[in-house]
C-alpha cells in the first residue's frame, strides 16, 4: 500500500460558523446551537440531554448542519478539545456556531471525508492543530492553520476501507452512549419529579408550608456539601495511567495517581460552567473545576442533580474567562429532602449508574481493541 503526505489545505475548505446571539437562546427548541461541549475530548459526537441550548431567533439556513457533515472544534473550549472532529448525526437539528469550523469542502480524489474525520482525532494532527493554536486563557485555530497540517494518506479506495474498519467500532460506541444518556435521563426525570415538582412518594399526604415539605429543611448549599478548587497537573507532569484527570468540561486525560477518593461530583470553575459530572473511581480534579469536597447532608449521587438542577452558569464572575464564584453558590438556599427520601431515590440512581458504568467499560474495549486496530491499518501492516 502506497502512502503520500500532503498538506490538508490541498484537498479540504473549513467555513466559519455564524455568531449565533445568545439573546435568542432557549432551553428548548427546533434546532441546537452546537459547541465546542458537543465534542469528546477523543473525538465524535456528543449529545447533552438537559445542557444543549436550543435556538429561538432568525436562523440562515446555510448554517443549519446536515447529515454526515463534518464539524472541528476551533476553540479549546476545554482542556483537550482543540482540532476534535465530529460527524453530525441527524439532518436539520443542530446548528453551525462561530466556534466550530465546517469541512464544506473534501477532494474526492485526495480524501475519504469518514478517513478525514479518523485523521484529525489522530495524535499527530492534533498535535499540529494545537502547536499551531494563538491565544493565552483560550486558545484557537483558524482554517488558515488547519490547511498546513500535514498528513500521510493512502489511496482514496484504501481510505474508505479503513473508515469502513475502524467506524464499525464507533458505531457500537455511539449505540452504547445513546442508552448510557437514556438512563442517565431517567434518573434526572425522577429527581425533578420528587424534588422540583415536589411530586415524590407521599406528596398527597405531605403538608407544605411556604413551599417547604414537612420533614424538609431550606438551607444553604454549603449547609449541604462543600465545593473545593481542584490541583494543578501541569501537561508535561502528567504520567501514563488509568486515573482519570477531570477539567471543566469533564474527563480531559489521564494520570498514574489519583489525588481524590470516589465517589465523587465535579464541576467547571473556570472556562466552561454548569457541566456536573458523576465520578465512580478515584480522580483528580484540575484547577480548572471545581470538586465536592464533602458531601454533609447529601448524598454524591443526590449532589450530581442538584447542582445541574441550579443553573451553575448564572454564578460567573469572571471578566473575559467565565468563572464560576463558589461562594456565591454556596450562598443559594435549597431544599433537602428527609433522609428517607434520599435514600429511596439513591437506591433507584446508583442502579441506573451502575448500569452506566457497565456500559462505559464495554465501550472503554471496544475504544482499545479500535485504537489497537487503527494504527496498524494506517500503517499499512493490516488491509481493511
Amino acid at each position: 500500500m502506497s502512502w503520500r503526505e500532503i498538506a490538508l489545505g490541498s484537498a479540504i475548505h473549513v467555513k466559519h460558523g455564524f455568531a449565533f446571539k445568545g439573546e435568542f437562546f432557549a432551553d428548548q427548541g427546533e434546532h441546537i446551537v452546537l459547541t465546542p461541549g458537543n465534542f469528546h475530548e477523543q473525538g465524535g459526537f456528543r449529545s447533552r440531554p438537559g445542557k444543549d441550548r436550543a435556538y429561538a431567533g432568525d436562523i440562515p439556513e446555510a448554517f443549519i448542519l446536515d447529515e454526515g457533515n463534518l464539524i472541528v472544534a476551533m476553540t479549546e473550549q476545554g482542556e483537550g478539545l482543540l482540532g476534535s472532529a465530529a460527524l453530525i448525526p441527524e439532518a436539520n437539528r443542530y446548528l453551525h456556531n462561530q466556534r466550530l469550523g465546517l469541512v464544506d469542502f473534501v477532494d474526492p480524489m485526495q480524501l475519504d471525508k469518514r478517513f478525514l474525520y479518523l485523521l484529525f482525532n489522530t495524535r499527530s494532527v492534533r498535535s499540529q492543530i494545537s502547536g499551531s493554536a494563538s491565544g493565552t486563557k483560550v486558545r484557537h485555530t483558524a482554517p488558515e492553520r488547519i490547511y498546513r497540517v500535514q498528513v500521510r494518506v493512502p489511496d482514496v479506495r484504501v481510505q474508505a476501507e479503513i473508515a469502513d474498519a475502524v467506524l464499525a467500532y464507533d458505531d457500537l460506541i455511539d449505540n452504547n452512549r445513546r442508552r448510557m444518556a437514556l438512563l442517565e435521563e431517567s434518573a434526572r426525570l425522577l429527581y425533578n419529579e420528587w424534588f422540583l415538582r415536589l411530586r415524590f412518594p407521599g406528596h398527597e399526604h405531605t403538608p407544605i408550608v411556604d413551599g417547604v415539605p414537612q420533614g424538609w429543611d431550606r438551607v444553604p448549599l454549603e449547609d449541604a456539601l462543600v465545593l473545593q478548587r481542584g490541583f494543578d497537573l501541569p501537561t508535561q507532569e502528567r504520567q501514563e495511567g488509568l486515573v482519570p484527570i477531570y477539567g471543566s468540561t469533564g474527563v480531559v486525560g489521564h494520570h498514574h495517581q489519583a489525588k481524590v477518593a470516589a465517589p465523587g461530583v465535579v464541576t467547571g470553575r473556570s472556562g466552561t460552567l454548569g457541566s456536573v459530572h458523576f465520578v465512580a473511581e478515584d480522580y483528580w480534579p484540575l484547577n480548572t473545576a471545581l470538586w465536592v469536597k464533602e458531601f454533609k447532608r447529601v448524598t454524591p449521587l443526590f449532589a450530581l442533580f442538584l447542582l445541574r438542577s441550579m443553573d451553575l452558569k448564572q454564578y460567573n464572575g469572571g471578566a473575559s474567562v467565565p468563572t464560576l464564584d463558589r461562594k456565591s453558590a454556596h450562598r443559594v438556599e435549597i431544599l433537602i429532602p428527609s433522609k428517607q427520601l434520599i435514600r429511596s431515590f439513591d437506591d433507584f440512581a446508583a442502579d441506573t449508574f451502575k448500569q452506566i458504568k457497565n456500559l462505559e467499560s464495554q465501550n472503554q474495549k471496544l475504544r482499545a481493541a479500535r485504537d489497537l486496530l487503527l494504527p496498524r491499518l494506517m500503517s499499512g501492516d493490516l488491509i481493511a
